[in-house]
């Protein structure tokens, strides 16, 4: 506003001096007048302390009771030039040249202070205007000059010596209540805006997600804001409508009640934007569901309100636009949102795996996953079932086993595990017969299938192993089918779950890196009761050999692992002599060389049919009865107590566990006493036995002497702790004591079971 009257006021100037010459020329035309007396040319807006402007035709206006400076450009001004000064009112039908019938009192003239430089050329006027009268709106003066006393006075012609005074406009409301309306448009303002950009950034696709799985209050605020949030253009049109209008009668108010100036654009600066942009917007940016559930009955007001403008513009930004679907993320973006908000979103790290391996999983192929041929576990077609072949497949811990027809490229069935569950090894049976018995289907797919793929044919339960196989089209010739390895489903599950699975069978942690896994220490080694090199003299199955090592180990305690490594025990199985057959005497059943014990006739082993049946006599009573395989007796001929001389009948054992003899036979108990590593075994006393055990029919059968047994614990306790050989000789002579006890309570035990038995057995004939 100043600047456009500083350029008004600056034209009025440039005419007034253009004036200046006519002026000059109509006064010589009159009657000469000496050059010294004051000439005023015009005058122009100094300042005022109200509203004043110039109107397009150059006339100055301003409001009534206000006071003016004026700025007077004439020649030879003086003090008392202030009389020669007057404003006089105009009317539209007069002419300018007429003279000035008389000066107005609406305006008064109070002094007029003349620049001593220039000769005189501008002074300043105030000039008091007086309020008008009530039937009028404006009036309009021109001004009036005269060159001194008694000389007449003259009407300075055009627009820019005019004056027009105009009502001052009073404000409709009184300002309190301006207040009060502006107080209340910047609440206005402020909730258009937050609800803008708080509503708006409420993805509809977010609402719907938190209606199924938000809090209880996050689910009540979704589902009043949904159904307004799915119509977008609509509540964007309103909402932006709104927030012009008030913002724009909010400045109305601001300039009626400050009005114009640099206080008023520092209240509208801070009312509109901080207020009614800045603080709304921060804070509905970060809490948009709860603001905008609780001023949702506004927002439905407001929509109401502007439905003839709003409804059409929201229609056809929805024909040009379309429908507003919401943030829809693709496995990548998926992804990278899960990755970027994985400190904040409480995943830990083996969920973010699974969800990032099932992402990825119709991105990757089965090449990437699978087992190389050369580095998979297969038998020949032409292999035969025997206690080796069995012992490989057991050793690998495979399920499915391909079976492969001259090269290892050319699979032609499966096998299962499972297959083998009523093939004896005894009987060397051919792979190719259970193969072609079972016949299960081949299951194919080439290199490029996608993981999701194989896994969808996995879950149909056809198969859970494939072969995979690529195109080879290099060289002349028919391009043909080449296998390249195995794909399995554990392989596709570890790469869902991005982590290796590992059972008691794996050798490497990862097929690609080949690190071999850490051996458990109970992991069981099949290949030692293979056939042998150097063969046993009584040549029996590695089965039965595997049994009997496993009975001893685990039902006779004196080779328990506690006082005989099994590998100890492995060895004494595999010496000389110490598996045996008898071949029985049939013209003479009573013959010495059918006996295995002799009652009143020391003994110093121990004997564990391994076929065969005998028969068992002891007590006074001579009580008989018969006994087959994997029972055992003379435990006390290789476990001597200190006494001198100790009569103990059998301890016998049995698959079927009826006629066990003893239930403390599973101690910790030794029978010799160890001196130096280098002196040799003492024994203190010789066993007598005081039962008879004849054999029935061939016999083989498994005979460890006193002096094996003990060497054998010799052996593993050097093998355990060779430095506490001293240490370990107290401990086992202290628990010998106690062992012999024990024995001797076995001994009536024995008797009195095997009475009871043989009166049932009596009476029930």
């Amino acid at each position: 506003m100043a600047e456009s009257d500083g350029r008004c006021y600056g034209l009025l100037g440039r005419a007034l001096f253009l004036l200046l010459p006519l002026s000059c020329c109509a006064a010589r035309t009159d009657s000469p007048l000496p050059e010294h007396l004051p000439l005023i040319l015009g005058f122009r807006l100094e300042r005022s302390d109200r509203h004043a402007a110039l109107s397009p035709d150059g006339e100055l206006e301003v409001a009534e009771g206000s006071r003016l400076e004026l700025r007077v450009y004439g020649l030879h001004l003086r003090e008392h030039s202030g009389q020669l000064l007057a404003f006089t009112e105009y009317s539209p039908g007069s002419q300018d040249n007429r003279s000035c019938l008389g000066d107005t009192r609406d305006l008064l003239v109070t002094r007029l202070n003349a620049s001593e430089e220039g000769f005189g050329a501008a002074a300043l006027v105030r000039l008091d205007v007086l309020p008008l009268r009530k039937s009028q709106s404006s009036r309009v003066y021109v001004l009036c000059t005269s060159r001194g006393p008694g000389l007449p006075w003259k009407l300075h012609a055009g627009p820019d010596g005019r004056l027009r005074v105009l009502e001052e406009e009073k404000p409709l409301l009184p300002v309190w209540l301006q207040g009060c309306i502006i107080a209340v448009l910047l609440a206005l303002s402020g909730i258009f805006s937050g609800l803008n950009l708080g509503l708006m950034a409420l993805d509809p696709m977010e609402l719907r997600v938190v209606q199924r799985c938000g809090t209880d209050t996050e689910k009540r605020y979704a589902s009043n804001i949904e159904p307004v949030r799915r119509q977008g253009n609509y509540l964007l049109c309103s909402l932006l409508l709104g927030n012009v209008l008030v913002n724009t009668t909010l400045t109305t108010l601001l300039d009626q009640l400050i009005g114009s100036g640099l206080a008023a654009v520092f209240a509208s600066t801070v009312g509109i934007v901080v207020l009614g942009e800045i603080v709304p917007q921060a804070l509905c940016s970060r809490h948009g569901l709860a603001v905008g559930a609780n001023t949702i009955w506004l927002t439905r007001i407001f929509m109401v309100l502007t439905f003839p403008v709003a409804y059409p513009v929201s229609r056809l930004l929805d024909c040009v636009l379309g429908q507003e679907i919401g943030t829809v993320y693709n496995r990548e973006k998926l992804l990278e949102m899960l990755k970027v908000t994985e400190p904040y979103s409480g995943l830990v790290r083996e969920e973010m795996n699974i969800i990032q391996g099932a992402l990825e999983l119709r991105t990757k192929t089965v090449e990437v996953v699978m087992t190389k041929v050369e580095d998979c576990f297969m038998l020949p077609s032409d292999a035969t079932l025997d206690f080796n072949t069995m012992s490989s497949i057991m050793e690998s811990g495979y399920t499915r086993i391909p079976v492969y027809e001259k090269e290892r490229s050319n699979i032609v069935d499966i096998l299962y595990v499972k297959d083998l569950a009523f093939v004896d090894p005894d009987d060397c049976t051919p792979l190719s017969s259970i193969t072609r018995f079972y016949s299960h289907p081949l299951h194919f797919v080439f290199s490029d299938t996608k993981l999701d793929a194989v896994l969808e044919e996995f879950k149909k339960g056809r198969s859970h192993l494939a072969i995979v196989q690529i195109v080879n089209s290099e060289g002349e010739g028919d391009p043909f089918y080449e296998v390249m390895g195995l794909v399995t489903l554990e392989d596709v599950i570890e790469e869902i779950i991005k982590s290796e699975i590992l059972d008691e069978s794996d050798l490497y942690t990862d097929n690609r890196s080949k690190k071999y896994v850490k051996r458990r220490q109970d992991r069981k080694d099949f290949s030692v009761f293979k056939d042998p090199e150097n063969e046993l003299r009584v040549k029996i199955s590695p089965q039965l050999f595997l049994a009997a090592h496993r009975f001893l180990s685990s039902e006779v305690s004196l080779f328990a692992p506690a006082l005989v490594s099994e590998k100890t025990l492995l060895r004494l199985l595999k010496y000389p002599d110490v598996v045996q057959e008898l071949h029985f005497n049939e013209e003479d059943k009573k013959a010495p060389e059918n006996f295995l014990y002799q009652s009143s006739k020391t003994a110093d082993y121990f004997i564990l049919i391994l076929q065969g049946k005998v028969e068992v006599e002891a007590g006074k009573e001579n009580m008989k009865f018969e006994s087959g395989a994997f029972s055992y007796y003379g435990v006390m001929a290789i476990n001597t107590p200190s006494a001198p001389e100790l009569r103990s009948p059998s301890h016998m054992s049995s698959p079927n566990r009826s006629i066990s003899l003893s239930c403390h036979e599973r101690s910790n108990s030794i029978s010799s006493t160890i001196g130096g590593s280098n002196t040799p075994l003492i024994v203190q006393a010789q066993y007598m036995a005081d039962f008879s055990v004849r054999a029935l029919g061939d016999l083989q059968f498994v005979k460890i002497t006193r002096e094996q047994y003990q060497g054998a614990l010799l052996s593993s306790r050097l093998d355990s702790s060779p430095q506490s050989l001293d240490g370990g000789t107290r401990k086992l002579n202290s628990t010998l004591s106690e062992h012999s006890e024990i024995l001797e309570d076995e001994t009536i035990s024995l008797l009195n079971q095997r009475n009871s038995q043989h009166s049932l057995q009596h009476n029930a004939v």
